[in-house]
């Protein structure tokens, strides 16, 4: 099996993709923390960094009809230019870690993040272009373990933006991301043949959790979908970090 994984924690990862695919498509956000969250349960999270780039690439064309004319590109790049200079960093530091420490940081950044999306903090108005940028380097560090979404979506859920334009924005930001951070996961030995036989596993799932996620099947309203999704998402973190310190 790939990564080492067990048929058990290969079944609990389909199971993990494809219903982070489905909270994607409703909420908007949370396929990468979750997917990483959950393999950090029964492997090395940095397996999936790749993974989960490759498969957000993929759902992010799926999603990209219809919502060009609703981007922020000078937010999309003042964010770019922050994570240029955060990715390096990111990576210097994670693959540094042995593989209990790698997922007692993950885990412990996901519940902060989860915290600060949970608490709902506000800003005035919107931010000025050095907040962006430094969201953006905030973006590129969290991106390291593939979760540069959380401190984007954290930060632009402050201010009082259109909903079209956070979304389209993010949809917008994460390809160049991936784009930017594949020759570095690759630089840095997260990217290899098991990647590769993973994603094309994963592919259908998140196609198909992402269509039915879209299609808003549940009663649930979409916001209160993302705070299960956020709750879920620390449930999973906070038996990462047990997993990690235990």
């Amino acid at each position: 099996m790939p990564f080492g994984l067990s048929p058990l924690a290969a079944s609990w990862m389909v199971a993990a993709i494809l219903g982070a695919a489905l909270v994607r498509g409703y909420s908007g956000f949370g396929f990468s923390a979750l997917v990483i969250a959950a393999s950090g349960l029964v492997t090395n999270p940095l397996h999936f960094v790749a993974v989960v780039m490759i498969c957000e690439m993929a759902m992010t064309a799926q999603a990209w009809t219809g919502i060009g004319h609703d981007v922020d590109w000078r937010r999309v790049w003042l964010l770019v230019g922050g994570a240029v200079l955060g990715l390096p960093f990111g990576l210097w530091l994670l693959t540094g870690l042995s593989e209990d420490a790698a997922r007692a940081v993950i885990s412990g950044f996901i519940l902060l993040m989860c915290g600060v999306l949970l608490a709902g903090w506000r800003m005035n108005g919107e931010a000025g272009a050095l907040a962006t940028l430094a969201a953006g380097a905030a973006s590129g560090v969290a991106n390291a373990p593939g979760m540069g979404g959380l401190p984007v979506a954290a930060f632009f859920a402050a201010q009082p933006m259109r909903a079209a334009v956070f979304r389209a924005t993010l949809v917008a930001y994460f390809p160049l991301l991936d784009l930017y951070s594949a020759p570095l996961y690759w630089w840095h030995g997260l990217i290899g043949w098991d990647t590769l036989y993973v994603s094309l596993v994963a592919l259908p799932l998140c196609f198909l959790g992402n269509w039915l996620g879209s299609r808003h099947f549940l009663k649930t309203g979409p916001q209160e979908f993302r705070r299960f999704a956020i709750l879920l998402l620390a449930g999973l973190a906070a038996l990462g970090l047990l997993r990690a310190v235990v």
